[in-house]
């Protein structure tokens, strides 16, 4: 099935994978922010006396982080051309 035969995945596609697209730039800037304040909430979070006050908020935001970035997952491989190939992918990057 190609992409460009479904014009919801095509328009997908180029917001998701296209960063020279206003759109596609848009989208990157967004996942940036909240990848920034995923990271400030699991940083939050490792303060005790913040984490006694607002735990359960800091662990809620946790889990809604976790939610957005399976979704953007699940909705790259929908979008992707070649969804076994973009899932595959992280096995071929190597940790040294």
């Amino acid at each position: 099935m190609k992409t460009e035969d479904h014009p919801f995945k095509s328009k997908l596609y180029e917001i998701i994978f296209g960063v020279d697209t206003p759109e596609g730039k848009t989208f990157d800037i967004i996942l940036l922010w909240i990848i920034l304040l995923s990271v400030l909430a699991v940083i939050l979070e490792s303060v005790a006396h913040i984490q006694y006050q607002y735990g359960e908020i800091l662990r809620a935001l946790e889990w809604g982080f976790t939610i957005l970035f399976t979704a953007e997952y699940i909705l790259r491989l929908y979008c992707s051309p070649k969804p076994e190939n973009y899932a595959s992918r992280a096995r071929h990057y190597k940790i040294h």
